[in-house]
């Protein structure tokens, strides 16, 4: 490997190591010691490292003994910093490309600077203004190297950059990365508005016409001696690294093409510049040969710059010769010429000179502009459609629905040409085996995929088909032609003439199915029927899509009709309407359920009243999708048919559970709790495990937050749940006789599975009897965990029982499951319920997820105190709460947080925040915190701490905040009140912004 690539593999390799930060230190001692390390075949650190390294210590503000900040001042130290960074830099030959890549914006607007100022550039006289022929071969060499960058930056500018995902949040980092940001900012303005003079100044170049030199190590050496100066020697014609003449105009020519065609999507006549310059780095890059010194430039970008410029500037009589095959494509596009297009794309079709992706936006673009009322295009698109299709066959590439879409309405031209491509694609005579047997697919493909047998005979009596398929496999196909067009004598001979054979039954047949299985329309799904009856009549349409579902319950009363259309009818409305409602369309439901239920009411009371119920369900859902998250109350309508079908007891009606559950459901959602607990069957509450829970969920609502004795509607609530939760064991008796253990099951003796009561509760959308719920799941799974430390917290938990009788059968697992399943749904319902944000923070404090509760917790501040420009009610940040953010705080390892949070106790944690305080690994912002601290104890321990590890700067901010006048003890309670209560706010914002 040379010394050139192994600095190139050390520059752009990503090691996660990091220099030293006193290894720039060396290199200022010994500055001999420069060179030998970029003689190592990996230096360690790297070049770039060192450039960082050199420009960071070079350009750091100096702090006098008052700690005021100064610019950095111009000593014989930082000198020779920046001058060992331009050595390194020259060790690099100079190379854009890779400092680009490397360095940020800043740094190499500070080196490139530097080479200017070490290069004798006239200060105070812009670029443009400079006589190029007449200044030293280095000056002139540094202007072009700032000035391509100064191009070079501003195209790449214009780029768009993927963000990085960002880390862990703090505060100190994130405002450097500002801070750099904004420089970089300031740096692109500049360059930006002087673009202009930079261009020029690159023009000129290329108008000289003798050898540059850029400096190098050594020349470096000569300036720092300054004896050297004195009898110019680096000014000479031979100092420093010499560029010929061609190498440097084929740079420059490069860099100017970059940014005219930048420049074209505002300018378009600008892309004829990029073009001539392209053109000219070409010619100039065969003259140069393969290793040039300084010139770096990729060939392969070069190649697309000159492709899309000789599309962008194509003049309408240009000779087709002189273009490559994507300008050839463009030209006839722009010049309407899509005879020759369509030639083009036969051909590719065996050179396969053109991508895929390509020729599929060719497509695209002929297809938008027949769709804007060019239609004389469709035509050239299925041809085009047709050349791509054959080419992805051959390809084994995914056949695209456009394809399909075109061949819709076959025709007989459509179907020649089609025949045409596969021909001139595929060579038979030279063709591989796989080739044919991708084709010969394709074709058996497409005559099964027709349904007119003329187009069928038409490609499978084709010379190229006969070649293609095997006499078993045509024989096959034609016996499959004769099955589906029964009418039909095809033979294995060429018909001359194909429209005068009949369409048959079978195929009106299967497009009156298609158009049944499509169409929602009531009046249209009656006639296709009439139609489909009246030609046969041993059919059973029901039967004629696999996704036409009716409730088993009903399965039996629809098809016990006796007459065939009315049964057909019957269950493919019933069956639309379903799939209307599961779609929430709920308009043609309606339509399908009306035109159901007119119908059945001729002549089945029993049916009659299976429509109705299925309509109250269909207006239930309807109306929970259509205006309960805007709290409009349901009409007394509904209200009323809902209770009517929950009193209902009209014998031999087959009933769905889901009608019983959704109007159970929709009573507790509507706070219809009084008709619940006191007016509805009472047969029904023992016989429908729904209404029975909803009637003790109701019940337990009423009465809250009542008197104790509202605990004992909560026991019997509780009890039935816990029951659903149980586990039964299962065992089994083995040789020896004795019985074994062998499986904890779900139990049978609750009233529902765990499954149905969570579906049950996803249809609740009423606070209060989500609160509830949750602080039911909450006790039992408190109870069930026995970790007091962890306890999860919700409203109403003292009316639940302490305890449970048989606490080993209760599947553990299962009630943590529901619980979060049901916080979570609770608050996809409300998610500014603030009681829930705190018992979804408690799960999540519970299961060791620190950043997820503190969000939580956060956030359950921030709804109940206006994002905390008011207090915190202390019923939401309770000491037990605050005390759990502390502790995130900790595991999180953000100390200073820790330090800050222990003074919103009721009374301070001093242990606490004095120990958080002795860690030295913080990852929070530590310092920049200390404005927020308003215990003056604290802060005087902060300065202990800082003047005990000699922290000058730290120390100097904690004196800084102990000194606010408003912390003075000796102010009024008043003052020193509203001091805290503005140093919570801000703290718990700046909190908010990190974890939000």
């Amino acid at each position: 490997m040379s010394a050139e690539a192994a600095d190139r593999e050390a520059v752009t390799s990503s090691r996660p190591c990091t220099p030293p930060q006193t290894i720039w230190f060396e290199f200022l001692l010994d500055e001999g010691l420069l060179e030998k390390h970029l003689q190592k075949s990996y230096p360690d650190p790297s070049p770039i490292q060192l450039i960082n390294q050199f420009l960071e210590q070079a350009s750091k503000p100096s702090v006098n003994e008052q700690n005021q900040v100064h610019p950095p001042t111009d000593n014989k130290r930082n000198r020779t910093l920046k001058l060992l960074a331009l050595k390194v830099a020259a060790h690099l030959k100079w190379d854009l490309e890779l400092l680009e890549k490397s360095l940020t914006v800043p740094v190499l607007n500070m080196l490139l600077n530097e080479l200017l100022c070490v290069s004798k550039v006239p200060a105070g006289v812009k670029h443009v203004d400079l006589d190029l022929c007449s200044l030293p071969p280095t000056t002139t060499m540094a202007v072009l190297v700032y000035n391509r960058w100064a191009v070079r930056t501003t195209v790449q500018s214009s780029f768009p950059v993927k963000q990085l995902k960002p880390g862990p949040p703090q505060l100190n980092i994130m405002s450097q990365m500002q801070q750099e940001k904004e420089l970089t900012d300031n740096i692109l303005k500049v360059l930006k508005e002087q673009a202009g003079d930079s261009i020029l100044v690159l023009e000129g170049a290329l108008q000289l016409t003798t050898d540059l030199h850029v400096h190098t190590m050594r020349t470096l050496d000569q300036i720092a001696a300054e004896s050297c100066l004195a009898n110019g020697e680096t000014e000479s014609l031979t100092a420093g690294l010499q560029i010929s003449m061609d190498e440097m105009h084929c740079q420059v020519c490069y860099d100017l093409g970059t940014v005219f065609f930048s420049q074209g999507s505002i300018n378009p006549a600008v892309y004829e510049k990029a073009k001539e310059h392209f053109l000219k780095t070409n010619e100039l890059l065969s003259k140069i040969g393969t290793e040039p010194v300084h010139c770096r430039i990729d060939r392969r970008r070069l190649d697309g710059y000159c492709q899309a410029c000789a599309v962008l500037t194509t003049p309408s009589d240009i000779n087709e010769l002189q273009l490559t095959t994507y300008g050839r494509v463009h030209h006839c596009i722009k010049a309407s010429n899509y005879q020759r297009l369509i030639e083009i794309f036969l051909d590719d079709n065996i050179t396969l000179s053109l991508l895929s992706h390509f020729r599929q936006s060719v497509l695209r673009e002929l297809y938008q502009m027949a769709q804007n009322g060019d239609r004389k295009l469709e035509e050239v698109c299925f041809k085009v459609c047709a050349c791509n299709t054959v080419r992805d066959v051959l390809e084994c590439q995914v056949i695209g629905v456009r394809f399909h879409q075109l061949l819709l309405k076959p025709t007989k031209e459509r179907i020649d040409f089609l025949l045409e491509v596969c021909a001139r694609s595929l060579n038979l005579d030279q063709a591989s085996e796989d080739s044919k047997r991708k084709l010969a697919a394709f074709l058996k493909n497409l005559c099964q995929s027709l349904d007119d047998p003329q187009f069928v005979f038409m490609i499978s009596s084709h010379d190229m088909c006969m070649r293609l398929l095997k006499d078993e496999e045509r024989k096959l196909l034609l016996d499959q032609m004769r099955k589906r067009s029964p009418r039909v004598n095809l033979s294995t001979k060429p018909l001359t003439v194909f429209y005068d054979i009949p369409a048959s039954a079978s195929v009106n047949i299967g497009q009156l199915e298609h158009q049944l299985i499509l169409t929602v329309d009531p009046g249209r799904i009656r006639q296709i029927l009439i139609e489909l009856h009246g030609m046969t009549s041993d059919r059973q349409f029901w039967t004629v899509s696999n996704k036409w579902e009716v409730p088993t319950v009903y399965g039996g009363v629809i098809l016990g009709i006796k007459d065939n259309l009315t049964r057909d009818l019957v269950y493919i409305l019933m069956a639309k309407g379903l799939h209307c409602i599961a779609i929430k369309d709920f308009t043609h439901a309606r339509q399908l359920y009306s035109t159901c239920l007119e119908l059945v009411t001729e002549f089945s009371p029993k049916l009659r009243q299976v429509m109705l119920n299925e309509m109250l369900l269909l207006d239930i859902s309807a109306h929970r999708a259509g205006t309960e998250s805007a709290g409009e109350r349901p009409p007394a309508d509904l209200v009323s048919r809902v209770r009517g079908y929950l009193e209902m007891r009209l014998p031999d009606i087959p009933l769905r559970q889901i009608i019983t559950e959704e109007c159970v459901a929709f009573m507790l959602n509507w706070k219809e709790n009084e008709y619940l607990t006191l007016q509805i069957p009472a047969g029904l509450v023992q016989n429908n495990p729904y209404v029975k829970l909803g009637q003790l969920l109701a019940a337990t609502c009423k009465e809250l937050p009542g008197p104790k004795e509202s605990r004992r509607t909560a026991k019997d609530l509780w009890d039935v749940v816990v029951q659903i939760f149980c586990l039964s064991n299962q065992h089994k008796r083995v040789n020896d006789g004795r019985i074994s253990l062998i499986k904890h099951r779900e139990s049978t003796l609750g009233i529902m599975y765990r499954s149905e009561l969570v579906t049950f509760i996803k249809k609740l959308s009423d606070p209060l009897v989500l609160t509830t719920l949750i602080s039911l799941f909450v006790k039992l799974h408190n109870i069930v965990r026995d970790d007091i430390v962890n306890d999860v917290t919700a409203e109403h938990m003292s009316i639940w029982p302490t305890s449970i009788p048989n606490l080993q059968s209760v599947d553990v697992e299962a009630v943590a499951v529901t619980m979060k399943e049901l916080v979570s749904y609770s608050l996809n319902i409300n998610s500014s319920n603030h009681f829930w944000l705190i018992t979804q923070a408690d799960i999540y404090f519970a299961t060791n997820q620190f950043s997820a509760a503190l969000h939580f917790y956060l956030q359950a501040g921030a709804i109940c105190s206006d994002f905390f420009n008011k207090g915190v009610p202390s019923d939401v940040y309770t000491d037990m709460v605050l005390k759990r953010m502390i502790k995130c705080c900790s595991m999180l390892n953000c100390h200073t947080q820790v330090a800050i949070l222990c003074q919103f106790l009721r009374e301070v944690d001093y242990m606490t925040a004095f120990k958080a305080l002795q860690e030295q690994n913080s990852h929070d912002a530590m310092d920049s915190y200390y404005d927020y601290i308003w215990d003056i104890t604290i802060l005087e321990y902060l300065t202990h701490i800082h003047h005990k590890r000699g922290e000058t700067d730290k120390r100097q901010i904690a004196i800084k905040a102990i000194g606010q006048s408003e912390l003075n003890s000796s102010n009024p309670e008043e003052v020193l009140h509203l001091a805290a209560q503005k140093r919570k706010k801000k703290f718990l914002q700046a909190m908010a912004k990190l974890y939000f």
